[in-house]
Order: structure tokens, then C-alpha cells, then sequence
């Protein structure tokens, strides 16, 4: 999959009607999803995040410029947010699958399409730039919308489409290709907002302004302040205040590749303690691209003697080391760009009561399968409700690591039965589709035989992983139930459940897909697996069924 994220700002954040038109035009676009609409009042400006493939992505942007456009007048705008236009920026980002010189082709094509066909000057910036002094946005900004008519009478101010003649009504416009910026805050034990800025001055490009021994600013020969450079490049911070009890280190990362969230949270770590506070946590602001939380899980995993590749379990390292749900929870599938994207199934996707419906319908599927991994997702789910009201609580200090470890166990654990949903009704279809190849001909006979028995092999391993998975679940179950928060040992219970019913579930689909195969090697191999998963799945059951509070239950 190739994504694009688009991140414009249009100069309006208070009339709902322009902002949800706006909205509706990029929603219109087939192949892009609108991620975010963040208007604010003050700034009078509204910042949209939405994503897909290039081609898409690049019809949105002018869709979506096209409206705002039309119904955005900078005669009447007032705003505490740097404007040049109506529309004022529009960046096209890399995410995934594209590089840095595509950007920057969407975002020429963009320029020149919105210069011919709607009227408006635009100026390239950032990797997109043609002049080292329009690089970045401020300087094109300078003096904004106010300035725009007089600059345009300079011929070194010719923007690199359309004419150099100021439009009241729209302005000007400029759009580049950059990296994604992450907004990234880090969490102090301390009420004192000085001490966040002093440890933000470490950390950021610009570092701090040099002070002779009376604490005054030294000048330079160019007189500009003197400065001492800051720990990392590409990375703007300032200290703020979350609340009236939490400062904290606000920053901006340009480029994760470069400085990622893992190499600003030791050194604020190593800062804060020379300044006698601790960092509790961080957050982040937005979204965030997998790949910056599986770099920051690779660098502590590794930190700590671990080899870990899958990269949702790294995904759970790093949001557990740095603390993101310090605040408030972390939701990957709330957070991470590509999780947004990558949509789960149809049957994953549907609302209960739809699935529900799939279910009891005539069809033969949705059938036993995917309700089997239904069943374990819900028993995983489960299992991570248990460990979130564990963690952090008063008495449970000693096994906090454990259930941090078991979480992310589980959170992975959920995400590959949610897929497995979907993946049981395609084998079964695949089955179906076998069936119903032609026969006429001995080579046909031949093709739909050997089509039948392929299918029928992959419609039991699908259960059989399901089984599998759902016996992980039951592992986990059976540490939470023991470990976990006594108040929540009934959801530890329906855990073990619903893994449980999982497990028998999808044996039961392994036994009656072998009962076509004719592949004798193939049916033992599988009857092996599924009475060695059955005898440990109930040996990890009955071991449940022993821990103080669950062996009430049924099962």
C-alpha cells in the first residue's frame, strides 16, 4: 500500500457550514480517508489530516481547495494564526510506500492545477522549494495576507504558479513536500513550567541564548544573541503546563528518522534529573506513523536483551516505555496513521448488531469459524481490560511489569483473531468458489479436484491458527486471573470463557473440513496438532478453574 497524508490549513475556523464543506469534499474523493478536522475559534484557522494513495490524494487536495476557495473571503479574516490565503498551506507527506521525490511531484502538479484553474499564486516550500529563501514557510509568510499586494510588486517575490497579482479575496497559497511532524510532549513530576523550559533548551535545535555573568544576553558580531547549541537538530521545544500540577516539554519532531520520540525521552530523562524532577510519562498530540513507534520499540527491546520483530509487540514496547497512556489511554488504533488506514475485514468492520445479522442469515457464512474468532478476540480483549485496571492501582505495584508484558501480549494477540474473523468466511467462500468450477472435461474434473482439495487444506489451517491463538489467550488468562486485580476476576473469568469456546470452536471446524481431504499425510499431520492443542488447552482451562474466584464459574 502506498499512503500520502495531506495535512492543509484552510484560514476559517469558526463558520461550522465552510469547515464541513470543506470536510465533505475530501470525504467525496474515492480512496482517501479524512483522518482528523481540527478547527480552532482563535486562530481562526482549521487544520485537516487526511490520507491515501498518491492519485486520490492529490483530487482530494484540489477538491478541497476548490471549496475553500470559493467560500473563504480574506477581506473579512481576522485570525492569531500566520496566513498568506484562504487556503494557506497545503503539505504532502510520505507515509508509507512512497519517497520524498513523489511528494514533491504531487504537491508541483498541485501548485500548477490550482494556479490555472483557480486563479490563485502558489509557492513551493520545503523539499519542494526552487529557492533556498522559500525552504521555510515563515519566510514566505512574512508580513502574511496584509503584505501579500506589495511583496507581489518585488520581482524576486514571483511565485512559482500563476500570476504575480494579489487576489483580495483568496490570497496566496503554498504547498511542499515535508516530513511528517510529530507533536510530542514529555511529562514532569513538577507544577514549575521554568524547569520544562530549561530542559527544553537542552533538548532543541536552537538551544539556549548565551549569558554573560551578569546574566545578560552576549551579542554577536552580527548582533544577533549568541547561542548555545541544543542537544538534537531538527527539533523544536518549549516548556508548557498540562495542568496546574504537570509541566511540560512540548516539542515538535521534523524528522523522526533523524531524532526519534525514543532519543528526546532519555535525554529529557538524563536533563530532568540534573534538575532534580522526574519524567513520568509523555504524549503524543495527533497522529503518529507506526514506524516511529516501532523504531522506539526496537531501541528498548533491544535495550533490554530482547529480540523482538513483530512490530505490533514493538508498538506495545514503545507506548509502554515511554510512557503514552501516563495520562490518559493510549489508543494505537486512535493514534497510528496506518492503523487508520488499514481497515480491518468487512465482518471486522461491521457494528455488532450488523454482524450480528450476517450471522443469522441464510448464508453459510459468517459462520462457526469466524464466530470462533470472534470468541478469542473478545477473551484477548478481555484479558487487556484486566490488565489496564491492574496497572498503576494501589497493591499491585509488584506485578505492574508483568501485567505491562501480558498487555501487549494481548493487544497483538487480539488484533490477529479480529483478522482471522474475516480470513475463516474467505476460506469457506474459497471452498464454495472450488465447488462450483466447471466439470465437463477430465481437465476440468482435474483442475476443480485439485482447486477443492486446496481450498479445504486452507479452510483448516485458518481454524487451526485460530486455535492456536485462542490457547495464547488462555496462557494469558490464566496469568491475570492469578496476578490481576482481584475486583476484575470475573472478566478474567469470561476471559477464559470465550478463549476457551474459541479453542472448541474451531476444532470443530478442523474436524469437518479434514472429513474432505483426501491427503492421508495431511489429515494425520493436522489430527496430531489438533489433539496436542486440545490436551493443552484444557490443561491450561482446568489450571484456571484452581485460581480463587474464577473456579466459580462453569467451565
Amino acid at each position: 500500500m502506498k499512503i500520502v497524508e495531506c495535512v492543509p490549513n484552510f484560514s476559517e475556523g469558526r463558520d461550522k457550514s465552510v469547515i464541513g464543506a470543506i470536510a465533505g469534499a475530501i470525504k467525496a474523493v474515492d480512496g482517501v480517508k479524512l483522518l482528523n478536522v481540527d478547527p480552532g475559534a482563535d486562530f481562526n484557522r482549521t487544520v485537516y489530516t487526511f490520507v491515501g494513495e498518491p492519485e486520490p490524494v492529490l483530487e482530494a487536495a484540489f477538491q478541497a481547495a476548490k471549496v475553500g476557495i470559493a467560500l473563504i473571503d480574506m477581506r473579512k479574516h481576522k485570525g492569531e494564526h500566520a496566513r498568506i490565503g484562504a487556503l494557506d498551506v497545503m503539505p504532502f507527506i510520505p507515509i508509507k510506500g512512497v519517497t520524498m521525490d513523489d511528494c514533491v511531484k504531487l504537491s508541483k502538479r498541485f501548485g500548477e492545477r490550482m494556479a490555472k484553474e483557480l486563479g490563485v499564486p502558489v509557492f513551493l516550500y520545503a523539499n519542494s522549494a526552487t529557492k533556498p529563501e522559500r525552504v521555510r514557510l515563515p519566510d514566505i509568510r512574512k508580513g502574511e495576507y496584509e503584505a501579500l499586494e506589495k511583496k507581489f510588486s518585488d520581482p524576486a517575490f514571483k511565485p512559482d504558479y500563476g500570476e504575480p497579482k494579489f487576489v483580495p479575496k483568496s490570497g496566496a497559497t503554498a504547498t511542499g513536500a515535508r516530513e511528517i511532524l510529530i507533536a510530542y510532549n514529555i511529562n514532569l513530576n513538577t507544577n514549575d513550567k521554568s524547569i520544562a523550559s530549561k530542559i527544553a533548551g537542552k533538548i532543541r535545535t536552537s538551544g539556549v541564548i548565551k549569558k554573560d555573568e551578569r546574566g545578560e544576553n552576549i551579542i554577536g558580531a552580527d548582533g544577533e544573541p549568541e547561542r548555545i547549541p541544543g542537544r538534537f537538530k531538527e527539533v523544536q521545544a518549549g516548556g508548557m503546563m498540562y495542568d496546574e500540577n504537570i509541566a511540560q516539554v512540548s516539542m515538535n519532531l521534523l524528522n523522526y528518522h533523524n531524532v526519534n520520540l525514543h532519543d528526546v525521552f532519555e535525554a529529557a530523562k538524563e536533563e530532568a534529573e540534573k534538575l532534580s524532577v522526574k519524567v513520568t510519562g509523555s504524549e503524543i498530540v495527533g497522529l503518529v506513523p507506526k514506524e516511529a513507534l516501532v523504531l522506539a520499540g526496537k531501541f528498548y527491546s533491544e535495550k533490554e536483551g530482547n529480540k523482538i520483530s513483530n512490530e505490533e509487540e514493538l508498538v506495545a514496547v514503545a507506548i509502554d516505555k515511554l510512557g503514552l497512556s501516563n495520562l490518559y489511554l493510549f489508543k494505537p488504533e486512535e493514534k497510528v496513521i496506518e492503523y487508520m488506514v488499514e481497515e480491518a475485514g468487512h465482518l471486522a468492520s461491521l457494528p455488532v448488531k450488523s454482524f450480528l445479522s450476517e450471522l443469522a442469515s441464510s448464508s453459510p457464512a459468517p459462520g462457526g469459524g469466524s464466530a470462533a474468532a470472534l470468541s478469542g478476540a473478545l477473551g484477548a480483549a478481555l484479558v487487556s481490560m484486566v490488565c489496564c485496571l491492574t496497572i498503576g492501582k494501589k497493591g499491585y505495584e509488584n506485578v505492574s511489569d508483568k501485567m505491562n508484558e501480558v498487555l501487549k501480549k494481548s493487544n497483538a494477540l487480539k488484533e490477529k483473531l479480529i483478522l482471522l474473523i474475516d480470513e475463516d468466511t474467505k476460506a469457506f467462500n474459497n471452498v464454495m468458489a472450488a465447488y462450483k468450477m466447471p466439470k465437463e472435461t477430465d481437465e476440468e474434473k482435474g483442475k476443480r479436484r485439485n482447486a477443492v482439495q486446496d481450498a479445504l487444506k486452507n479452510a483448516t489451517n485458518v481454524p487451526l491458527e485460530v486455535m492456536k491463538q485462542c490457547i495464547n489467550v488462555l496462557t494469558l488468562t490464566k496469568t491475570v486471573s492469578e496476578k490481576g486485580n482481584k475486583s476484575s476476576v470475573s472478566d478474567a473469568g469470561v476471559a477464559a470463557l470465550m478463549s476457551w469456546a474459541g479453542m472448541n470452536s474451531a476444532a470443530l471446524n478442523i474436524e469437518i473440513n479434514l472429513s474432505g481431504i483426501k491427503d492421508e499425510k495431511f489429515v494425520s499431520e493436522t489430527k496430531n496438532k489438533l489433539e496436542m492443542l486440545t490436551s493443552n488447552g484444557e490443561k491450561i482451562k482446568d489450571e484456571i478453574i484452581k485460581t480463587k474466584g474464577v473456579g466459580k464459574l462453569s467451565l
